[in-house]
């Protein structure tokens, strides 16, 4: 016949699944950590919206609290599932990056039921094993930290008290499953295998989708890569293409200059000329072109440096101002 504390073990022992929201102290020390990475959808399973109030004095500054791994190696030794001595939204971001559960442990260390549970079930080799293989491990403490956090958050019924979570839409917590009062190590086991076989086909699937956009990702930076390299190679190949031909048209006509004219309206007019033409050769040609807002005042202008030439350079040749082979002249109104 069981004895009055197993019958109480027994009696205090539930499952829950629902969904809650992270307090603001927790969500905002990890809000730079979750940003620009992409976000599972919360696992298919039924849960129900409750929403505790958020807690706006609590600080925004949590540290990582490692009491509780202090408080539980002094009573229980070393031999446990490897806690994450970190924040709790850290543990959140390792299991998304690795498409893991979080296992959420709330400790209570002066409940009668924690160190039967913590000794038996915690710390046995099938638990241990099965945790560090599957799900990353956080613990706190109820009552103190960042654990109160957690414990006000989800509020157990009673203890000891686990949870299986996972990041939710819009800031909110998953909890997929949630275990109130003691269990067996087996019991614990076969709750945790069956939630990973029931979500085991959700996970694949964002896995292979990652991995395809991953794929598609990479796939359109090499496309672009090519087109960029593609369009490169031929626009130096045009300019090599150009300078042979001017390089043959300079070859060709000897010693002649090829004047490119920009009026101030934007227009742009190229003609060539002996190099013993002489300036008013230009003025001439650009007054036969009609250019709308050009009359008689002008005087064209080259840059670097810069020169000015005005009618009273008309009498001097090309070759003589130095306008080899080619120049560029803008019109400057006077």
């Amino acid at each position: 016949m069981a004895n009055p504390l197993e019958m109480l073990e027994a009696s205090c022992t539930r499952l829950v699944r629902r969904m809650v929201s992270l307090p603001r102290a927790i969500m905002d020390q990890g809000l730079d950590l979750m940003r620009n990475h992409h976000q599972f959808p919360p696992p298919n399973v039924p849960v129900y919206n409750h929403q505790p109030p958020l807690d706006h004095s609590i600080s925004n500054h949590l540290q990582p609290d490692l009491s509780f791994l202090s408080c539980f190696e002094q009573h229980f030794g070393i031999i446990h599932p490897f806690f994450y001595a970190c924040r709790f939204v850290e543990a959140l971001k390792m299991a998304q990056d690795e498409h893991k559960f979080v296992f959420l442990y709330l400790h209570l260390p002066n409940h009668p039921f924690t160190p039967h549970f913590c000794k038996e079930t915690l710390c046995s080799e099938v638990v241990v094993q099965f945790l560090d293989a599957n799900f990353v491990s956080w613990g706190g403490i109820a009552d103190q930290g960042e654990g109160l956090h957690m414990a006000t958050t989800l509020q157990p019924a009673s203890y000891p008290f686990c949870a299986i979570v996972a990041p939710g839409s819009n800031h909110n917590l998953d909890v997929v499953q949630q275990m109130e009062g003691p269990v067996t190590p087996e019991e614990l086991v076969e709750i945790l295998q069956t939630i990973l076989e029931e979500q085991q086909s959700a996970f694949s699937n964002r896995r292979a989708q990652a991995e395809e956009k991953r794929k598609a990702d990479i796939r359109l930076i090499q496309e672009q890569d090519a087109a960029f390299a593609a369009s490169l190679q031929a626009d130096q190949m045009s300019k090599l293409e150009n300078k042979a031909q001017h390089e043959e048209n300079a070859t060709a006509i000897g010693q002649h200059s090829q004047i490119l004219i920009r009026f101030p309206n934007g227009e742009r007019k190229e003609k060539t000329f002996s190099s013993l033409d002489k300036m008013e050769a230009i003025f001439k040609f650009i007054d036969s072109l009609g250019i709308p807002g050009i009359g008689e005042n002008y005087r064209l202008v080259s840059s670097f440096p810069r020169k000015v030439y005005g009618v009273d350079k008309g009498s001097m040749t090309l070759k003589d101002v130095g306008f080899h082979s080619e120049a560029t002249l803008f019109i400057e109104l006077v």
